[in-house]
């Protein structure tokens, strides 16, 4: 993988969709951040680091949880996602919420300086995310916390996204995908230390962690219809295929999920359950 474009393909993908992204009247990152910080459950007065904070899911959460004697920190490598989270930091008043870009993968911070770190479906998709973990056990303070999201990955499903998307995005248009982005190579990086729960466990062991739980749930996407969740597909991960579909495919999958959704939701809002792993791992005292 080359690193590089990698990342200025994910940071200019989300600098696009900063200012809708998670706005169109769908949820599901909110309701997720919001479990994570639950799992997580920083207490008054601590510090806490949100990787991949976007426009503040979990961010934001966390803050109400330390409350104004601690202290939140989001990163993130999309500086228009870091500009909406700032303003809504100011618009809430949350003068203990602080936003910064940086890189990820390379979280620059001293030795010690948080009591929980979150990232929600955000540190799995670091270039080579086992690799960095042990650069997040040493920022955290004695007994300090790690929680992350990730989709529950199999073999026979399209991850990502809700498993009835499996049959309803037919596997040719793909290959229209990124290299990087093709199932093959995201059951490479993805299936090969998040799939099975023993692997995931010995990697947060090997990472420098301790008390690993990992927990699978649904969390309930909801879209009022076919239609609103399309255009908000185009403001997160799927939009890269979106972006590289043939004008007329593009077409035709528009109109092919728009339908299949409204069928699927019959007179009311749609409701997608969608599995979620939540993993969560201390590091000694």
């Amino acid at each position: 993988m080359d690193k590089t474009k990698y990342k200025s393909t994910v940071t200019e993908a989300f600098n696009n969709a900063a200012a809708t992204y998670d706005q169109l009247g769908v949820e599901f990152f909110t309701p997720m951040g919001r479990r994570l910080v639950e799992r997580a459950d920083p207490q008054p007065g601590q510090r806490v680091l949100d990787v991949g904070c976007g426009r503040g899911a979990s961010l934001f959460v966390a803050a109400e949880r330390v409350g104004p004697s601690g202290h939140v920190l989001g990163i993130d490598i999309a500086p228009a996602m870091v500009e909406e989270a700032r303003r809504q930091a100011g618009t809430l008043g949350a003068r203990h919420v602080e936003v910064r870009v940086m890189d990820g993968e390379h979280p620059d911070f001293p030795p010690a300086s948080f009591d929980v770190v979150t990232g929600s479906y955000s540190l799995i998709f670091l270039p080579d995310a086992p690799a960095a973990l042990p650069r997040y056990a040493a920022l955290l303070r004695p007994g300090g916390r790690i929680a992350f999201t990730s989709p529950v990955f199999t073999e026979d499903t399209f991850p990502f996204l809700p498993p009835v998307f499996t049959e309803l995005i037919p596997e040719r248009l793909l290959r229209n995908l990124p290299a990087d982005w093709r199932p093959d190579a995201l059951k490479r990086r993805f299936n090969s230390w998040l799939q099975d729960t023993g692997d995931l466990t010995r990697t947060m062991v090997g990472a420098g962690f301790e008390d690993v739980e990992i927990a699978d749930e649904h969390i309930d996407l909801r879209a009022p219809d076919g239609e609103t969740w399309v255009d908000w597909s185009h403001t997160q991960g799927m939009r890269l295929l979106w972006q590289h579909l043939p004008e007329y495919e593009n077409r035709q999958l528009r109109h092919r999920l728009t339908t299949e959704l409204d069928r699927l939701r019959g007179e009311g809002p749609l409701h997608l359950p969608t599995p979620v792993r939540f993993v969560s791992a201390s590091v000694p005292d």
